[in-house]
């Protein structure tokens, strides 16, 4: 029989929740003001227009709620049966009228924040994983956080990752070192303004900048926003996000 865990912090995961709802409310008064021409649009992921960005974010807010029934039941899963699964979906969702797509990343959205509130209870399983990736259970709502808001920059409108909260930011910034760990990474340090700091590897090359900076280089390989070693006249190619 699995232990059952006691969250230790529920408070912390309804700020993240509550916090999720806004990020979320900002993003999708975005999604929802496009026209149906403006989903065609290329976005900043490569390859992809704007509606395959927009449901990549409802499909991974539907496919989270895999990791909230795993916290609870202790019993582990996947979110995709297989990389071809993923596409597919994502292509279809892509795919529908425009005014299907604006309702579904909605109703995705607030379903996952819904379902999410068993994080407050008692936990089957402390910790739960994406692939190779392991994290705190309670950090779930904070994945999916990092999602919004990388994606709704990556919608290139007005909205800039700047407005978004400074803890969300952090989540951000936070899933895409993780990235990086379970991943072919070169070694880093990566250090912010804010105070922030992470180590991969063996941390030989130190980083510095904002979070918004680290952010874009993290997630789309943009280099203005940070600062390397004097002597270093490039930053190292990452892995993909």
């Amino acid at each position: 029989m699995s232990a059952i865990h006691p969250v230790l912090n529920p408070a912390r995961v309804r700020s993240d929740l509550s916090r999720l709802g806004r990020e979320s409310e900002q993003y999708l008064s975005t999604v929802e003001s496009f026209h149906d021409d403006e989903f065609d649009k290329p976005s900043h992921c490569e390859g992809w227009n704007r509606a395959m960005v927009i449901a990549h974010v409802a499909v991974a807010a539907r496919r989270l709620t895999r990791l909230l029934d795993w916290a609870q039941t202790g019993e582990e899963q996947q979110l995709f049966e297989s990389k071809d699964e993923r596409t597919e979906l994502l292509e279809q969702l892509a795919a529908k009228p425009r005014e299907e797509l604006k309702a579904e990343s909605r109703a995705a959205l607030e379903a996952f924040i819904a379902d999410a509130e068993v994080l407050t209870g008692e936990l089957k399983a402390e910790e739960v994983g994406i692939g190779p990736k392991r994290f705190p259970a309670t950090s779930i709502p904070a994945v999916l956080i990092a999602e919004v808001v990388v994606h709704h920059a990556d919608l290139d409108t007005q909205w800039e990752v700047e407005e978004a909260d400074p803890d969300s930011l952090l989540n951000a910034v936070t899933a895409g070192v993780l990235n990086l760990s379970v991943k072919n990474s070169p070694g880093l340090t990566i250090v912010t303004d804010e105070g922030d700091e992470w180590v991969v590897g063996d941390g030989s090359l130190r980083v510095e900048g904002d979070r918004e900076g680290i952010l874009d280089w993290l997630s789309r390989g943009r280099t203005e926003g940070i600062y390397l070693p004097e002597g270093v006249d490039e930053a190292p190619e990452l892995p993909a996000w």
